[in-house]
């Protein structure tokens, strides 16, 4: 029952989070009410099981404690009219207002009147449902440091007016990178392991490739994760990590390559040339077995110029040592700042293990763990490490 129950929740906290921002135009007012539905839920629920509609007895658990909280407040809006009109009524629970309440959520998130940093943490917690404490991890500071940065960005948010919706078409470029970005990253934090994050990136990337048709590096993002994502099965082995020279082809999602490669034509059609229909060119020709391994290279090196991120520049160190062999790569490696990115280290191991470097390797796979959290990775160095030992 708790595992199912903590499926429910992953899966509705965005939607009843913006479906409630809507209604409220208060995101700690909605986020409150979230809370406090799903601490119901799981108390609820654990006892009289899980209902037919989830979603709706959250979103009718959720509006009214909202409406309480309004009314000891003796607040008298608009909004608490609309909620108070009828208190026995279900909110309209019909699922294809979903797709548009989020898509208001994360570009509201992303106004351009927020830093940058901002609008991608706000739109993690709010759409993905990521804690503080899992945003803090993915921009390597403090906790309390996010914290804050979340509760400024809610009252800029308040301050400022910002509408909740999607901007019009004008001004749909100047949000759009920050948008992608955010998709990105909720894509990344459910490849760990979060099955429902994942998910929900690609359903915002199908959403955001159907507001925006024309514009390739939508279709570049949508590509690149839905190519990503088709390894997911052969990622893990009896939860444990499989890197992907080992991987079992056989259980890759062949109908997602080929959805993945039909939108990283139609980028490259519309003349998609930035980072994300490049990542995407290289996460097809990873799909391929064998791998063109001189070709991801050069289009890691065409990255890193776009870019300039030295972690383009590490993963173009691992195209380049399995083309060339891994001292090439090592080289790359040794070149680069990165000493508190744990892949780095992890990467730096392996090139030292194949030249047989077996003492320095064992050196670079504990650095690695001194850095890991994630479990399957973590056991993936000690399985290393224990090799190395014998």
């Amino acid at each position: 029952m708790v595992g199912r129950l903590d499926q429910v929740f992953r899966e509705e906290w965005g939607r009843v989070l913006a479906t409630l921002i809507g209604f409220l135009g208060d995101f700690d007012l909605a986020e409150e009410a979230a809370q406090e539905a799903f601490a119901i839920a799981a108390d609820r629920w654990s006892r009289d099981g899980i209902p037919g509609n989830p979603r709706a007895w959250l979103m009718t658990t959720a509006r009214n404690h909202a409406t309480d909280l309004i009314r000891r407040e003796r607040v008298r809006t608009a909004k608490f009219r609309l909620l108070a009109a009828d208190d026995r009524a279900e909110v309209p629970m019909n699922t294809t207002l979903f797709p548009d309440e989020r898509l208001e959520l994360i570009f509201t998130c992303c106004h351009p009147a927020l830093a940058v940093e901002a609008q991608v943490a706000l739109t993690l917690r709010t759409l993905g449902g990521l804690t503080t404490d899992e945003i803090a991890r993915a921009f390597l500071v403090p906790e309390p440091t996010m914290a804050q940065r979340l509760v400024r960005a809610k009252r800029k948010i308040k301050a400022a007016g910002i509408p909740f919706r999607v901007p019009p078409a004008h001004l749909l470029p100047e949000r759009l990178d920050a948008v992608l970005a955010v998709v990105y990253l909720i894509y990344n934090e459910g490849y760990g392991g979060r099955d429902e994050l994942a998910a929900e990136a690609i359903w915002l990337g199908r959403a955001l490739a159907e507001l925006l048709p024309d514009d390739p590096e939508v279709r570049g993002l949508l590509a690149l994760m839905l190519l990503l994502d088709s390894r997911r099965e052969a990622r893990f082995s009896d939860g444990e990590l499989v890197l992907l020279g080992d991987q079992d082809p056989s259980l890759w999602d062949t109908e997602q390559i080929a959805h993945g490669r039909a939108e990283l034509d139609r980028a490259l059609a519309q003349g998609g040339r930035g980072p994300y229909v490049l990542q995407a060119a290289i996460a097809s020709l990873h799909a391929e077995a064998p791998c063109d391994w001189a070709q991801i290279a050069a289009l890691y090196g065409r990255l890193g110029h776009l870019t300039g991120s030295p972690v383009v520049e590490l993963n173009r160190a691992i195209a380049v040592a399995e083309a060339e062999g891994p001292e090439a790569g090592l080289r790359i490696v040794d070149q680069l700042g990165l000493d508190d990115f744990r892949y780095l280290h992890s990467t730096r191991a392996e090139l030292l293990r194949r030249l047989g470097r077996i003492d320095e390797a064992r050196d670079a796979y504990r650095r690695a763990r001194q850095l890991t959290d994630d479990g399957p990775e973590r056991r993936f160095l000690e399985r290393r490490l224990t090799e190395l030992a014998t």
